[in-house]
């Protein structure tokens, strides 16, 4: 158990104007608890009240919790667990809810009043989660060490006639290969004119000479993941056009890296973006938010947008990843991980970001 992490996340309630609250997503259950289990259709649950210890839920299928937390109620398939979280919740006093708890759970345990009222809390963990400790920041970077020699290795898998496929159902291995637990989510792969758009999935498009390719790709170490895009061109010199999108996608990437530290505000990072690419006169097509927060889950809540005006503070982590898309025709983004630090940020990873013409 993380005290630490409990009595942030306890102060996080008591801002909330709440005594107590129920964790169901299992990723900050381990993040509290040290206990880290997929309980699949079953019933997992971590209790939290500000004035007392925790206690956890956890069906007998699964691995004993041991002394992950001070208490333990184990479940058989045959128990309710509605009702056995009924036992313990105050029911003169408001219950805070995380955004995981299926309707399934939640409506009984609302018909057994188990609480004077419910109220949405994912907040007071989110809050938690989103500043990384010293060890979570070297985990982190960790992981981003291994995608950028990941990222070696994709442009070596560059050559006439290879497929998006290809490359994308051997980078898994490659990843184990050099020490890491896997991808982090599926790995895009982008050749041509798939690359405008964003999230395309590789498919068996052959990569010919005179065509974009694109990977935006992560793995997992250590529990935490890695995320990162770069975009090469194959087999010939790019036209000018190219170029230029591809220095303002660029260009657009420094520029929010650069006045990201504490106190600047999530929108103000991606304006430093998203000005660059308008000056560029390739403002329509930059499709999407500037960014994303990143940590034990490839997207954890908050985001570099326009709609998120907090301030940036020591310990957050979040991808800066512009890109312009001309559809049918090409797209270029180029993504690195940042994290803050007290007085400015760390870049997470060290690829080359220039333009690179692969085997022409």
């Amino acid at each position: 158990m993380n005290v630490q992490r409990l009595d942030r996340v306890r102060q996080n309630l008591r801002d909330l104007g709440l005594t107590q609250t129920v964790v169901t997503d299992p990723v900050s259950i381990a993040y509290l608890t040290g206990y880290d289990n997929d309980p699949m259709e079953r019933f997992e649950a971590l209790y939290l009240a500000v004035d007392s210890e925790p206690v956890l839920f956890v069906n007998r299928l699964f691995p004993d919790p041991g002394d992950c937390v001070p208490n333990v109620v184990t479940l058989y398939d045959t128990d309710d667990p509605v009702a056995s979280l009924a036992q313990v919740t105050i029911v003169e006093a408001p219950l805070g809810i995380d955004r995981t708890m299926e309707a399934r759970w939640l409506l009984p345990l609302m018909e057994a009043g188990a609480a004077s009222s419910f109220r949405l809390a994912s907040s007071a963990v989110d809050d938690a989660r989103a500043r990384k400790d010293a060890d979570e920041r070297e985990a982190m970077a960790a992981a981003s060490a291994v995608n950028d020699r990941a990222m070696d290795w994709l442009k070596d898998q560059l050559k006439t006639g290879v497929t998006e496929r290809q490359i994308a159902e051997a980078l898994e291995g490659e990843y184990r290969r050099l020490g890491a637990d896997g991808n982090s989510f599926d790995p895009i792969v982008s050749f041509g004119a798939n690359a405008a758009d964003p999230h395309h999935e590789p498919d068996d498009t052959a990569l010919e000479p005179g065509m974009v390719a694109l990977f935006d790709v992560g793995c997992r170490l250590g529990g935490y993941c890695a995320d990162m895009t770069r975009t090469f061109f194959f087999g010939a010199e790019p036209d000018e056009e190219f170029r230029r999108v591809y220095e303002a996608v660029e260009a657009a990437n420094a520029a929010a890296e650069q006045v990201a530290a504490p106190g600047v505000g999530f929108a103000a990072i991606d304006r430093a973006a998203r000005e660059v690419i308008e000056r560029a006169g390739y403002g329509e097509y930059f499709t999407h938010r500037t960014g994303h927060s990143i940590g034990l889950e490839v997207h954890e809540p908050g985001d570099v947008s326009s709609a998120h005006t907090a301030p940036v503070e020591p310990g957050m982590c979040f991808s800066v990843e512009p890109g312009i898309y001309l559809p049918g025709r090409f797209g270029v983004r180029i993504e690195d991980l940042v994290c803050v630090t007290e007085n400015g940020s760390q870049v997470l990873n060290h690829h080359p970001k220039g333009l690179e013409v692969v085997g022409a």
